[in-house]
């Protein structure tokens, strides 16, 4: 099976025998790891400038930086981030992609369009509106995931693109920013339309968020994603608990402890690292990854770290 083809089998709860399949939502190590700064972080201000030999010559090596950060620590999947972010320049990198790996990878946007936290500069004008213009919000709520499925029919028809990473994120640490009745209101019903308007065009669809997920948790696996990230041990989620009680409903992908692999001890990363893959892997329906993504400050060691246990003990017994 290629990567691709083993993780939407862990995306589908399939069985599988061999490597559990990893990726993370962003790995920005890339100057650390390859001497070139991430896609995302750099500025293309003069793009419309440039000859389009040049253009052409950044795409590719955008694309070839993706790639090479897939094979060298054998990510299933590719989080795409497109910059600059057109249709037109993310097809144009998807085909890059596809033209040098064929099927090899599965390739995802972010196709998020429901409320999340809102910023410190909108987060009193955002609360007040909720309460007192509940159906002007409900509409644009709407709105929007009516436009994200107008998009996500474009990406169906014109890419080979195979699935979203929706990452509006709706916790913090000591749980979610609305209440559950809120949530119930304001988010879910237009999370479950999104998530099954990409379903129906075929898309795979793996939920995002950070934070104390668990007293909505309920309503995110009834919007029927086909996976939930990241699972954050920080907020106390507990992925053998969320296995428990969803497992058979959700994939789950995480949850090695971000914050452990930054500050903690190599002992206290060991452990996280077998707590995710002793709990995560019984009965398959499982994807090896941190609790959040490989960011910026962390040291790469320690993911190196992470994946030498993962190689060593993340592998299911041969049929």
């Amino acid at each position: 099976m290629t990567p691709r083809e083993r993780f939407i089998a862990a995306l589908e709860r399939k069985p599988l025998t061999g490597r559990v399949p990893h990726f993370e939502l962003v790995f920005f190590l890339t100057m650390e790891a390859f001497g070139k700064l991430h896609p995302s972080q750099r500025s293309y201000g003069q793009w419309d400038q440039m000859e389009e030999k040049e253009r052409q010559l950044h795409r590719v090596d955008q694309a070839e930086l993706y790639i090479a950060t897939a094979e060298r620590f054998e990510h299933s999947a590719i989080f795409l981030h497109p910059n600059p972010g057109s249709f037109e320049e993310t097809q144009r990198l998807i085909d890059i992609i596809r033209d040098k790996t064929g099927n090899k990878y599965f390739l995802m946007l972010h196709g998020d369009a429901t409320y999340g936290i809102p910023n410190g500069n909108n987060m009193l004008e955002f609360t007040y509106q909720l309460a007192d213009e509940p159906e002007k919000m409900l509409k644009q709520a709407d709105d929007w995931v009516n436009g994200a499925l107008t998009a996500g029919a474009r990406w169906r028809k014109e890419t080979s693109l195979d699935g979203f990473a929706l990452c509006s994120d709706y916790c913090l640490n000591v749980g979610p920013f609305l209440s559950p009745n809120q949530f119930g209101e304001f988010v879910t019903p237009f999370l479950a339309k999104l998530t099954k308007g990409y379903r129906d065009m075929g898309f795979y669809v793996i939920k995002h968020t950070d934070g104390n997920i668990m007293p909505i948790i309920d309503q995110l696996v009834e919007t029927n994603p086909h996976a939930l990230h990241s699972i954050d041990p920080q907020a106390g989620v507990d992925i053998a608990e969320v296995k428990r009680l969803y497992g058979d409903r959700v994939a789950v992908i995480g949850n090695v402890n971000c914050g452990v692999l930054d500050t903690g001890t190599d002992e206290a990363c060991a452990a996280s690292v077998r707590y995710a893959l002793r709990h995560g892997m019984p009965g398959g329906g499982y994807i090896f990854s941190t609790s959040n993504c490989v960011y910026t400050g962390m040291r790469l060691q320690r993911y190196e770290d992470m994946l030498a246990i993962w190689r060593a003990e993340g592998n299911y017994p041969e049929a």
